[in-house]
């Protein structure tokens, strides 16, 4: 039986190997492999530290199968962004372990996340250009989007049960339950969908005021742009040679030049902007609909006390299932993730219940 130390180096070798199979550029998928050879060393090793064998020890976890399969399913980017996610939380994860026990941080708290940055700048096949599109890549998409969309049906799961325990708490009948849980299901979406709705558009509106002058800067002082955006890779600990190199490779193509620029400094990633607001809340209203759903649809075909014990079996059973979604980027114990997620789902529905009976006493 493995250790969860072992597994996790075991999932990201496997998923670097993945991302490398299905990476067009191969300057880049050669990056990925290496991670990938890293990654096994750094399974065997820890394998034998705790008298595993190594025979045979690539085998991948449900949840590096599962990024996998998203990743076919959708865009590798994706599985790109959650496993950057991982490494910078499992760094800073030892770094607080250690200065929580005062032992003194050595600089390799962060290797994970720094060796893949320096295969990137010291490997000699790799251009500034693809360098800049490999960092565009990770940021651009990432685990955000899928944890995004589990949080989102959470939000509608939580809130709808918590409403319609509530209801049922006052013993107002079916038709107030359905009634309320339609109402708050709705209530809850469009609030969603406009609050997406503003937040991406007035981000879009602000960014692209300050892109539009970081182009005119870029054409009416092109050399100092390019100075300023090797000064930033130096900044980042790139040899002076290098970063001039790198610079001036961007430089070269206009268009990517004004990305990195934007991105590097107004940290800004272009193709986030690329996206409709329009589209944006429409996403979020049906998350937050397909969530508040569960716990609402035992009151249209049943009623009383089996409409109330069926909707706390869907909605317990959907909130396991969404503890467990968490644990692809958390890394964390599916059980222990998901009966929390239940735990903490119940107890709310038991607190509205409860309100609601007393209400429901009191006007009687």
């Amino acid at each position: 039986m493995k250790n969860k130390s072992v597994q996790t180096e075991i999932d990201a070798c496997y998923l670097y190997r993945r991302l490398a199979e299905n990476e067009k550029d191969e300057a880049v998928a050669n990056v990925f492999r290496q991670m990938s050879e890293i990654e096994q060393g750094h399974a065997e090793a820890f394998a034998r530290k705790a008298n595993i064998p190594t025979e045979n020890l690539i085998q991948p976890s449900w949840r590096a199968k599962t990024l996998n399969l998203i990743g076919k399913i959708f865009s590798y980017d994706y599985v790109l962004g959650a496993m950057m996610d991982t490494e910078k939380s499992l760094s800073n994860a030892i770094i607080k372990t250690k200065e929580r026990n005062k032992i003194e941080l050595t600089g390799v708290e962060t290797n994970h996340v720094k060796i893949l940055w320096s295969i990137l700048e010291n490997d000699k096949n790799i251009s500034g250009a693809q360098h800049a599109k490999f960092e565009k890549k990770h940021r651009s998409v990432g685990g955000n989007a899928i944890r995004a969309a589990v949080l989102g049906g959470n939000d509608g799961l939580l809130s709808v049960f918590s409403l319609v325990m509530g209801v049922a708490g006052a013993q107002a009948g079916n038709h107030a339950v359905l009634l309320a849980g339609i109402a708050g299901l709705l209530a809850g979406a469009l609030s969603m969908a406009l609050g997406e709705w503003i937040s991406v558009k007035s981000s879009q509106e602000l960014y692209e005021n300050q892109m539009a002058i970081e182009m005119e800067e870029l054409e009416t002082n092109p050399a100092g742009e390019e100075r300023e955006l090797a000064l930033i890779y130096m900044a980042k600990g790139i040899p002076e040679d290098q970063a001039l190199k790198m610079s001036a490779d961007i430089m070269k193509d206009k268009t990517q030049a004004h990305t990195v620029l934007v991105k590097e400094e107004l940290g800004i990633n272009a193709d986030e902007l690329q996206g409709s607001a329009m589209e944006a809340a429409l996403y979020s209203f049906f998350l937050f609909t397909l969530g508040g759903l569960i716990p609402l649809i035992p009151f249209i075909f049943l009623s009383g006390f089996h409409a109330i014990v069926l909707s706390v079996i869907m909605s317990a059973t959907g909130l396991f299932l969404i503890g467990a979604a968490i644990t692809l980027f958390t890394g964390k114990n599916l059980l222990y993730s998901g009966f929390r997620m239940v735990l903490f789902g119940l107890i709310a529905a038991a607190i509205t219940y409860g309100i609601g009976d007393l209400i429901g006493v009191a006007i009687k």
